[in-house]
């Protein structure tokens, strides 16, 4: 997921506002400015025909309890094809709206190996009842095309160091916008699950998991013209880092 990893499990910490969350990746600069780096995700990923991709998503953040500016990115790259099947770049600002949620809204950037898309959107991300951690985005693209995301995340404490850390991804389209294969209504989806284990107070967290992709609709007939799969499995091995 795109955001800022708050490590909780329910009825372990009381409830509090995300704003007074001190995460590791935070750091106090002067008169209430904040930075921080975090890359989430950094893995390798082995599907069950033979991919080899490697897969990033990461965000760094400036700014105050009242407004953020946020650079998010996320890509996926193919080792044996040599291109990028996924590369994407945003840019937003992010203000709280409540005790456990943030609004956003921004630019989004498309450059894969293909053709390109820009967006507008505009977003929530935070904290929902026991202590999922959601992010959804609604967004227009430079074509007029409307989509929508959504991600959620949870994260099950087995030890100290030991984390087990379910994921989902849906993305759906108001139209299709066949030059990128997507087709109207629910397009895709991700499952994850991954067994992190933390090292140097969180800031590097290695992990093993198994992800799940699936396409549905036009989606998987655009794919399948092109002769790709409309589902994959994939073992991912990786590393979270925070600076």
């Amino acid at each position: 997921m795109r955001k800022l990893t708050l490590v909780l499990a329910a009825g372990l910490l009381p409830a509090m506002p995300l704003q007074a969350m001190e995460t590791p990746m935070q750091h106090s600069m002067h008169s209430g400015y904040f930075y921080g780096v975090q890359v989430e995700k950094l893995e390798y990923r082995a599907g069950d025909r033979g991919e080899e991709l490697g897969y990033w998503s990461a965000d760094a953040f400036y700014g105050t309890d009242d407004l953020k500016l946020r650079w998010i990115t996320e890509g996926e790259y193919d080792f044996r094809e040599e291109v990028y099947e996924t590369l994407e770049n945003q840019l937003a600002l992010q203000v709280p709206v409540s005790t456990f949620f943030d609004a956003k809204a921004g630019l989004r950037f498309d450059t894969p190996d293909g053709q390109n898309r820009q967006y507008a959107f505009v977003g929530v991300t935070g904290l929902a009842p026991y202590w999922f951690e959601l992010d959804s985005n609604l967004y227009v693209s430079d074509q007029g095309d409307l989509s929508a995301d959504l991600d959620a995340e949870y994260e099950v404490l087995l030890s100290n160091r030991l984390i087990l850390t379910p994921s989902a991804e849906f993305n759906a389209a108001f139209s299709d916008d066949e030059e990128i294969g997507v087709g109207a209504g629910l397009s895709s989806m991700e499952l994850g699950l991954r067994l992190s284990y933390d090292l140097i107070d969180r800031s590097v967290s290695p992990y093993l998991g198994v992800v799940y992709e699936r396409s549905f609709g036009r989606t998987a007939d655009f794919a399948a013209e092109h002769g790709e799969p409309d589902q994959a499995w994939f073992a991912v091995a990786g590393v979270r880092l925070m600076f």
